[in-house]
């Protein structure tokens, strides 16, 4: 099989990797990550103008990609660079619309692959851990719309997202998979509650206090309460996602801690001599492939109609990304010693990045769970 990318793709990468070093450079991305805003509308302004929004998605809805191996190599420039912008929620709320939106609901598409438009997965809520069907939000008829109450969690750049999909029972109990409906929720709708904080990482979230919102009966995505099959769809792209952004997080990490060993002295010798560090090293080097080779298989997966296979790829590509993220976050932190902890070093914040990566759309131990369970399958 060859797994070289398209010229399309590698052009794209360069065009990426070039305005990410030249225009968001660690400095300039700590201010903005850990700034009011959390990010810079501006930039992502200009992210939307390269098109790295634009190749999440198929050409039939306006974009020009939407494979697998598009969104991982947009997500491992960005994991190159730190980038703290709301493309995450661009694309699983854009390929909610794509999947299960109708003709009117995805002309929103044009605003979110334009910039213009923040998006949001409104969707983990206080002790849900990472259960797609653990839904306790409500959303009940009155005459031809919906009345929804609830709180959602940690919700990506939810403070200022101009578009909320929001999850919410219609029916059933709380840990049914059917009865969960989706609604596209506007992010200024009289009755939402947001209170906005900084994440530890760089970039914003929110938690969402939903209190009698009022929606039409166009805001309904998909059926009523056959919602779960959609996230389960979407929350693939998001691992994909993330899976990708921390190789590319890795690789950076990788090579600093490999130009440190090279360059910093002890006892008259660099200590890269040293044969214990050497070993760590050479540990770690192959940790990263593996973790690269796992994206691949998930990118290669997320295309094909065989459901089982595609998340059984999934599954093993979050859990190799936790597990070596962690890894990769700890080993270059202490081989570079204390100054592996300092807020100047730009290897801190990758391993900051990597670690939370872990705790999106699942975690280690989720997903190798759901690995076994749906090797029981078979």
């Amino acid at each position: 099989m060859n797994f070289e990318h398209t010229e399309d793709r590698r052009m794209l990468a360069d065009s990426l990797n070039r305005f990410v070093s030249e225009q968001y450079a660690i400095e300039a991305r700590n201010q903005l990550a850990y700034g009011a805003e959390g990010h810079s509308p501006q930039l992502y302004a200009q992210f939307a103008e390269l098109g790295a929004i634009g190749a999440l998605f198929p050409e039939d809805v306006g974009g020009f990609g939407g494979k697998g191996f598009d969104i991982s190599v947009i997500f491992e420039c960005l994991g190159r660079g730190l980038v703290a912008e709301p493309l995450l929620g661009a694309l699983v709320v854009g390929q909610a619309l794509v999947q299960a939106g109708s003709d009117a609901q995805q002309q929103k598409l044009e605003g979110i692959i334009a910039g213009t438009t923040v998006a949001a997965l409104a969707h983990d809520e206080p002790g849900s851990h990472y259960e797609l069907n653990n839904v306790s939000t409500t959303a009940k008829r009155e005459g031809d719309g919906w009345v929804i109450d609830g709180a959602k969690g940690v919700v990506a750049f939810g403070e200022k997202a101009d578009l909320l999909l929001v999850s919410a029972r219609t029916s059933g109990s709380q840990f049914d998979t059917q009865g969960i409906s989706l609604f596209l929720v506007p992010g200024d709708a009289p009755g939402i509650a947001r209170r906005g904080y900084n994440r530890i990482e760089g970039g914003r979230a929110a938690e969402l206090r939903f209190n009698q919102v009022r929606v039409g009966a166009d805001a309904l995505l998909s059926a009523e309460g056959l919602g779960h099959g959609v996230l389960e769809r979407i929350a693939g792209y998001g691992v994909l996602a993330l899976a990708a952004e921390a190789v590319g997080a890795m690789d950076v990490a990788k090579d600093q801690t490999l130009e440190y060993l090279r360059t910093r002295k002890q006892f008259g010798v660099a200590i890269g001599t040293f044969q214990a560090l050497q070993h760590r090293m050479a540990d770690l080097l192959l940790e990263v492939e593996q973790a690269r080779s796992a994206v691949i298989n998930a990118a290669a997966a997320i295309d094909e109609e065989d459901v089982l296979a595609r998340e059984k790829a999934l599954a093993a590509a979050k859990y190799s990304i936790g597990r070596i993220g962690t890894l990769v976050a700890e080993e270059s932190i202490q081989m570079h010693g204390g100054i592996g902890m300092t807020w100047e070093l730009p290897l801190a914040h990758y391993a900051k990045r990597l670690v939370m990566i872990d705790h999106q759309f699942g975690d280690e131990d989720h997903h190798l769970a759901r690995y076994i369970a749906l090797n029981q399958k078979n």
